[in-house]
């Protein structure tokens, strides 16, 4: 059996980071890692090829070789995969699909042969099976979730990692919390279910092998879902691995009680992690506690954020405007509360509701959604009908987005976080690209740029104040130069 793997594109977003990769040589910031797990679920005697769209075209020549074609992706590559399954459908090819997107709407994809849906761990198998027999069934589902012990090193033979600016593992699925309008938890569960010591060891030491010496993305929607078994297993366990080794920083995802844990983050930035994404969602408790974030609620939100960045963590942080009980004052608060905050990569959105989420159940009884969830969640658009008026919730997105990503505000944010960040003591090493990372930053932004006053403004700043937080700021003004580019894209 020749097996195609194909990964639909992303379009250009806040975290495609298209227009920021150039300036590193690097083709798209992560590899499909899904599909490279699928890739080594499949029978070691089949012939196994990859075509991640974001980095390579899918040739005629590739489906033509193929037997059969397996595709999987999230809501945001729904274009991309509908235009996949119909290249496949013209030529007769076979196609198996899973993954977010198709687990979540599995109606709206007829025309795909197979659907094998939820955790390949526990679906790919029953199909596999009933393929041998001749008698393979359209759709298959899980009625529990699988164990992680049994999930594979992912096929990293079947990638040229170089392409990509970071490399992705995973450690754990499922998240204790029950927040009203995120679907990991339809997905994957509340207890969080963890991989072996062991596991992540032998996937850290395959990549490292491989030569690679770049970050590394924790993807776990919750890394700290289990405390206990981090302090006493996993981090005791990476802090020991990196002793003989060199670069692989880590970041990833994580709820904002970190900041309750002095033990934990002193753990974590040892282990090698710089940075962790925080849903913070709103300044307001009435909204917090619409939406259930119970997590974020009775505590000063901003001192937990200096918590966290005081240890040598960057906080990134995600955002929400138009819960029910938003008023229009909410507007002002977020852009004052992520200034003061220093978060600087700060995703704002509107509120939408995933399929599968108690949001989406709620306002669809409610004859409030009202379109497609678009997977974005920066793209100015949403499914539902606010509370406060589609037209209100909009010119209020775009005000915060227009102050938060101007040069002015950006670069003041920047300043805010090196003030307060703890220098981390490990660093990516400096390869030919990343340097001349500096020079493509020197010309693009701190010559081309309309912001280049704020840029020199800052590596002056910095050269002086926190010189060994020089190759962060370029980073970060690097990151501005994308993130205004998607803002003038799709949002202002």
């Amino acid at each position: 059996m020749n097996v195609l793997l194909v990964y639909p594109k992303f379009p250009d977003t806040f975290w495609s980071f298209t227009y920021a990769l150039s300036f590193i040589g690097k083709k798209a910031a992560f590899p499909p890692l899904g599909l490279l797990t699928v890739a080594s679920l499949l029978p070691a005697k089949w012939s196994r090829r990859l075509v991640d769209l974001n980095v390579d075209s899918l040739t005629d020549h590739d489906l033509l070789w193929a037997d059969m074609v397996f595709i999987g992706g999230m809501a945001i590559q729904r274009k991309s995969a509908k235009q996949i399954i119909d290249r496949c459908n013209a030529l007769n090819l076979k196609i198996v699909a899973g993954g977010p997107l198709f687990t979540s709407e599995p109606d709206e994809f007829n025309n795909v042969d197979h659907l094998v849906l939820d955790e390949a761990e526990l679906t790919l198998s029953a199909f596999l099976m009933d393929l041998e027999n001749g008698q393979p069934k359209k759709v298959y589902r899980a009625s529990c979730f699988c164990d992680l012990c049994d999930t594979p090193i992912p096929s990293w033979d079947l990638v040229k990692i170089k392409r990509y600016a970071s490399m992705s593992i995973q450690f754990s699925r499922g998240c204790p919390f029950n927040c009203e309008f995120c679907n990991v938890t339809t997905l994957f569960g509340h207890r969080p279910r963890l991989k072996t010591n062991q596991q992540i060891i032998a996937e850290l030491d395959c990549m490292y092998a491989s030569g690679w010496r770049g970050s590394i993305f924790f993807v776990d929607d919750n890394f700290i879902g289990n405390k206990g078994y981090l302090k006493t297993q996993l981090l005791p366990a990476l802090i020991d691995w990196r002793k003989d080794k060199k670069g692989c920083v880590f970041f990833t995802e994580a709820s904002i009680n970190l900041a309750d844990d002095p033990e934990l983050l002193d753990m974590m930035v040892t282990a090698g992690f710089d940075s962790v994404f925080i849903g913070i969602e709103s300044p307001d408790e009435v909204s917090l506690t619409e939406c259930h974030k119970t997590q974020n609620k009775n505590r000063d939100l901003l001192e937990s954020v200096n918590i966290i960045h005081r240890s040598g963590l960057q906080v990134m942080g995600g955002f929400i405007v138009g819960f029910d009980s938003d008023m229009p004052s909410i507007f002002k608060r977020q852009i004052d509360f992520i200034q003061k905050s220093g978060i600087v990569t700060a995703m704002v959105g509107m509120l939408q509701a995933p399929p599968g989420t108690r949001l989406f159940d709620r306002l669809q009884r409610e004859s409030r959604v009202v379109s497609t969830f678009s997977g974005d969640n920066v793209d100015g658009t949403t499914n539902i009908i606010p509370r406060m008026g589609l037209d209100k919730l909009l010119d209020g997105y775009q005000f915060i987005m227009k102050q938060i990503y101007s040069p002015k505000n950006y670069y003041r944010r920047v300043r805010t976080l090196l003030k307060e960040l703890k220098t981390s003591e490990i660093n990516q090493p400096i390869n030919f690209q990343r340097f001349l990372s500096f020079f493509r930053a020197a010309f693009r932004i701190g010559i081309l740029g309309k912001e280049r006053f704020r840029y020199w403004q800052l590596m002056f700043w910095t050269l002086i104040c926190k010189p060994r937080q020089l190759p962060l700021a370029v980073t970060l003004s690097i990151y501005g130069h994308h993130y205004r580019k998607i803002c003038e894209l799709y949002i202002l």
